[in-house]
C-alpha cells in the first residue's frame, strides 16, 4: 500500500514560482514526492492567499479523508500580512489543524519562514514591523513543533539560503531551484525519520526567463502589492509610530519582543462578493 502524503497552506506550499508555460504550479511538495523511493499518493490541496483558519476549517478536512500518513502545514505568510494579524489566533488555529492531523497518527511537516528583509529592500523601521510579525509565527511555529514532534525545516539556517538565484522574481516566493533546495533538505530529516526518500533532483536552469520574470511582475506581482498595500497601509503606519516610541522607550532591547498588532478592518456579514474577493491574491 502506498503511503499518502498531504500538503494544506498556501502560496509557498502551492508551488508559486515554480510553474510552466501552461502555468501548472509544481513547488517543493512535487519535486519531494517524486524522490520518494516507496510507493506514494500526492495531495495537494493548499492555495494561494490562504490563512491558518482556512487552513483548518476548510483544507484540513479535504485531506484527513483519505488518513494520510505525511502531512505538511505550510501557513502564516498571508495572516502576519493583514492589518488585523494576531499571533493569539495564529497560534490558535495551527495548534487545533495540528492536534487533529495527531490524532490520526501523521507525521507533519512545518517550514520556518524565511527573514524577507533579506531579500526585499525596505525602510528600516517598515523592515523591524515586518521582522516582528515574521518573528512572532516562527517563534509559534517552533512551539508546536516541539509539541507534536514534528519536523521542522529550520529554513533561515540553511546555507545559501538567500542567493538570488533559490528566489523568485517577486523575492517572496523561491524559484523552482528554490522549491528543488527546500525539497531536498525536507527529504534529508524525512529520511531520518524512517521515510525511504532519494535525493531529490535538482534542475540546471530556473523556470523563468528575465523577459518572463517582467511579465509576470505587471501581470501577478504589481495588483497583488497595491492590493496588499490598501489592506495593510493602515495598520504600517500605526505601527511604525509605534515602533518608534518602544525604540525610543527601550534602546537597546531585542527586537523580538512582544508586540500587538491592531485590527483596522471595519466588522460586516461575510457577503459573497467580500469572500470572493479574500480570496484573490
Amino acid at each position: 500500500m502506498p503511503i499518502t502524503f498531504a500538503i494544506i497552506g498556501d502560496s509557498a506550499a502551492s508551488g508559486v514560482g515554480d510553474s510552466d508555460q501552461y502555468r501548472n504550479h509544481f513547488g517543493w511538495g512535487f519535486h519531494l514526492a517524486q524522490a520518494f523511493s516507496e510507493p506514494i499518493a500526492y495531495l495537494n490541496v493548499s492555495r494561494p492567499g490562504a490563512q491558518s483558519k482556512e487552513v483548518l476549517e476548510e483544507q484540513l478536512p479535504k485531506i484527513l479523508i483519505h488518513n494520510p500518513e505525511l502531512v505538511a502545514v505550510i501557513v502564516g505568510g498571508n495572516d502576519l500580512l493583514r492589518n488585523g494579524f494576531s499571533p493569539t489566533a495564529f497560534e490558535i488555529n495551527l495548534n487545533e489543524t495540528l492536534r487533529q492531523i495527531e490524532e490520526i497518527g501523521a507525521t507533519v511537516m512545518l517550514l520556518e519562514l524565511h527573514d524577507p528583509t533579506e531579500i526585499v529592500p525596505m525602510p528600516r523601521l517598515v523592515a523591524r514591523v515586518c521582522r516582528r510579525r515574521v518573528n512572532a509565527v516562527n517563534r509559534i511555529t517552533r512551539k508546536l513543533a516541539h509539541r507534536y514532534s514534528a519536523v521542522m525545516l529550520p529554513t533561515r539556517s540553511l546555507e545559501t539560503i538567500y542567493s538570488r538565484d533559490k528566489w523568485h522574481v517577486d523575492r517572496m516566493h523561491p524559484s523552482r531551484l528554490g522549491h528543488q533546495f527546500i525539497a531536498d533538505n525536507f527529504a534529508h530529516l524525512l529520511r531520518a525519520r524512517g521515510f525511504e526518500i532519494d535525493t531529490v533532483k535538482v534542475g540546471v536552469n530556473n523556470n523563468r526567463s528575465r523577459k518572463d520574470s517582467i511579465i509576470w511582475m505587471l501581470k501577478n506581482g504589481t495588483p497583488w502589492f497595491l492590493k496588499r498595500s490598501v489592506d495593510l497601509l493602515p495598520a504600517l503606519l500605526f505601527l511604525s509610530i509605534t515602533e518608534l516610541i518602544y525604540i525610543y522607550r527601550h534602546r537597546g532591547e531585542n527586537e523580538s519582543a512582544d508586540l500587538y498588532f491592531p485590527d483596522f478592518t471595519p466588522v460586516t456579514g461575510n457577503s459573497p462578493q467580500g469572500v470572493k474577493n479574500a480570496r484573490v491574491s
